[in-house]
């Protein structure tokens, strides 16, 4: 009986050609072998399962073949091709770091590297997982990494970059690999399917590339699961059922029933889909993906970002058409507030479920908020045209009283009407005072400032008896406070302070400036800390013993 073989390692890459997401690596490494412009040493970096240790792989065959294409592809036909393919390759040595992370293991691997090879140009060292050497191994290793033989290159694979030491970074060629898009992995998995003789359906093949999150090798071994699940043929509902992944169809359900604004419809769905065995969280982040979807389906400039295969895109398509644009912002803004809520919430259920009741409520209180609105403005447009009823049959009858309050108002709403447009006709834009003050003065009118913000802002009154205020010339002011709180307090209320001391000393002109000193230097130049003291003494004369027996000042 033939051994079963993984499609992840059936199909795994044997070419720069058959590399699946990752373009601008291949053609800079194909680029880099066809110039003979190899580093000594390479790092690849990225999430598990998109290539790294592959292309790692390829490269180490490919700088060896005595006979590379002009597309910088190996010929798999030469000596040292050959040997690489059938795993007996004495010049490209494959270490796994987190199983031989010590001293000891990399002073063999440095030992190795001082003999030339036998055979080949070049001696090449994978070395898998690097970010699991321990300290010491790195030290160890820098030396060689740095100045190895012309012979010998060294590969490096780490799925956690920030591990590795900064003086191993700084010598290699780092190349960073991204996740595998949604489109690439669902085509690749349609060649595997293909190759196979397996039916499988486009939405299937999409539903499994966006489980995998980015990793092709986790695509293929879900497509395994799913081969030995369905047998040869593969369809969506087999795929949700079998990897246990909500229906979309639930999703467009709950997006009609919202629209509807039917809560009941919309609360015994979530009751059927917890009672299935899914998780709040996955219902919410589902619906939060739903819902960005539904938005990006509205336009055809950026229909382009779903990841969807034909059939569900039209789904998609088709009911953002019939959504509103501000129902789904409002939708996404609470179903994102509420992945962080649902973590926190004690009783979560109860909060899924109201949840899912205001989304069911939002196009209805806007429609209230709307008939309210309306009928607001009605009634005051009602309010601003009352006339008196008339008709054919209808004839008032005012007695005398009546008729002269009626003559009255109307003749003192000419005359208001009169005045007011008298005021607006005369009223022209205040001249700007520039009145001078001197420094008596600018005490003065600061301290009647001070006294007027005495209650209703005690810590700005506070800071501003005890700092010192004096001109500078005739439109600048100087306020001296004695820390960088004061300061900063005292800057807040700028505006308000230099209007009301414009309004009092009249000079619009006015302009304020803050000087923050030690507070041993300070001093009081406006005499408003001698007279809040002399005000105290007045309230409670048994405090004049102390002031004259100890000698104390305002400041203290």
């Amino acid at each position: 009986m033939e051994s079963y073989v993984v499609s992840a390692r059936k199909y795994r890459p044997s070419t720069f050609k058959t590399v699946v997401g990752q373009d601008n690596i291949v053609r800079t490494l194909k680029n880099a072998i066809l110039n003979n412009h190899l580093a000594q040493a390479f790092l690849f970096t990225g999430p598990r399962g998109i290539g790294k240790t592959t292309c790692a792989r390829i490269m180490a065959k490919t700088i060896n073949c005595t006979n590379i294409s002009p597309e910088g592809e190996a010929c798999n036909e030469c000596v040292s091709c050959q040997s690489f393919n059938s795993s007996a390759s004495f010049n490209i040595h494959e270490l796994d770091a987190a199983s031989n992370n010590s001293v000891e293991d990399i002073r063999n691997l440095v030992e190795q590297v001082r003999v030339p090879p036998q055979e080949g140009k070049y001696k090449i060292y994978i070395i898998d997982e690097v970010h699991m050497l321990s300290q010491a191994a790195f030290n160890a290793f820098l030396k060689t990494l740095e100045e190895p033989p012309a012979y010998a290159k060294f590969i490096l694979a780490t799925t956690e970059r920030h591990k590795i030491i900064p003086t191993i970074l700084s010598r290699c060629q780092i190349y960073n690999f991204k996740r595998i898009s949604v489109e690439d992995i669902a085509g690749h998995l349609a060649y595997v399917a293909s190759s196979e003789g397996i039916t499988a359906e486009s939405d299937a093949l999409h539903i499994i590339a966006q489980k995998a999150d980015g990793a092709l090798r986790d695509a293929l071994s879900l497509f395994d699961q799913m081969v030995t699940f369905s047998g040869t043929e593969i369809t969506y509902h087999s795929v949700i059922e079998n990897l246990n992944i909500l229906d979309y169809d639930n999703y467009f359900q709950f997006v009609d029933f919202f629209m509807r604004s039917d809560y009941r419809s919309a609360l015994i769905l979530l009751n059927e889909i917890t009672g299935n065995g899914f998780d709040g969280q996955h219902i919410i982040t589902g619906m939060s993906n739903h819902i960005r979807n539904l938005l990006v389906a509205r336009d055809p400039a950026t229909i382009s970002l779903l990841e969807m295969g034909e059939q569900l895109s039209k789904r998609y398509t088709d009911q953002a058409s019939a959504t509103d644009e501000a129902f789904l912002s409002k939708a996404l803004d609470m179903l994102t507030q509420s992945e962080f809520d649902y973590r926190q919430s004690n009783v979560k259920s109860l909060m899924l479920e109201n949840l899912v009741l205001q989304l069911s409520l939002i196009l209805q209180k806007r429609a209230e908020e709307f008939e309210l609105k309306k009928k607001i403005a009605e009634s005051e447009h009602e309010a601003s045209n009352v006339s008196e009823p008339s008709g054919p049959g209808y004839q008032r009858t005012n007695s005398k009283k009546e008729e002269e309050e009626k003559v009255k108002t109307q003749a003192l709403r000419r005359i208001s009407i009169a005045e007011r447009k008298s005021e607006l006709g005369n009223s022209e834009k205040p001249e700007a005072q520039h009145e001078a003050f001197d420094n008596k003065k600018l005490i003065e009118v600061w301290a009647q400032y001070c006294k007027s913000i005495q209650v209703s802002k005690i810590n700005l009154y506070n800071i501003l008896i005890h700092s010192s205020i004096s001109k500078i010339d005739d439109t600048t002011m100087k306020v001296v406070v004695d820390g960088p709180m004061k300061k900063a307090e005292v800057e807040s209320e700028r505006a308000e302070i230099l209007q009301e001391m414009r309004r009092l000393i009249k000079n619009d002109g006015l302009m304020l400036e803050t000087v923050q000193i030690d507070k041993t230097e300070s001093k009081d130049e406006t005499g408003l800390q001698n007279n809040v003291l002399k005000t105290t003494i007045e309230k409670y004369p048994a405090l004049s013993y102390f002031v004259e027996t100890l000698n104390l000042n305002a400041e203290i």
